[in-house]
């Protein structure tokens, strides 16, 4: 399909190059992107490379293929584009970086594993009580709120939250004994 399309530009009809950049616009500017690191950067690259290779046409000699002549064009294009703006590779020492961030990820995979544990219990303990826990520490409601909601006596709701805490603890101890964290 690409001969077909370079005879027609050969033999003037300008118009059929969009084929090309339609075609090979995507990977050009991924090629362009992974070598200059910035968008802007890579759009233009690509640009000058369509002109280049419309302009360099006639001397395509087609021993290869299209798409080959015309991404060395994009590589050669960004090596140029690097030269003249002065983009250099940054080199990533992961001691020079903000260790917090990577604490913060390990903190957000500890809360979601203590997430999942609390879970885990909340379904292993009665109903009233597993309904009391949510609403009082997960939903943070008072004592009140929750009489509202539960129709519950006051009095009935602290016992049941007394009772709820009591079977939260046992069950918790028993679910993190099981684990093994390291082996």
């Amino acid at each position: 399909m690409d001969n077909i399309y370079l005879d027609k530009i050969l033999s003037g009809d300008r118009h059929a190059f969009r084929y090309f950049i339609s075609t090979y616009k995507d990977m050009a500017f991924s090629v362009a992107i992974s070598m200059v690191k910035n968008e802007l950067f890579a759009e233009e690259v690509v640009q000058d490379s369509f002109v280049e290779a419309y302009l360099s046409l006639a001397s395509f000699k087609k021993q290869a293929k299209f798409s080959t002549w015309f991404y060395k064009i994009v590589v050669r294009t960004a090596y140029k584009y690097r030269q003249k703006n002065k983009i250099s590779d940054i080199e990533f020492v992961i001691e020079k970086h903000d260790q917090s961030a990577f604490e913060n990820i390990e903190q957000q995979l500890l809360q979601k594993e203590q997430s999942q544990i609390i879970n885990e219990a909340l379904l292993k303990i009665p109903a009233n009580e597993s309904l009391l826990l949510r609403l009082f520490y997960l939903e943070e409601l008072s004592v009140k709120e929750i009489v509202e909601i539960t129709g519950w006596t006051e009095s009935n709701s602290k016992v049941i939250l007394h009772r709820a805490r009591k079977s939260l603890s046992t069950v918790m101890k028993g679910l993190t004994l099981n684990l093994n964290y390291g082996s």
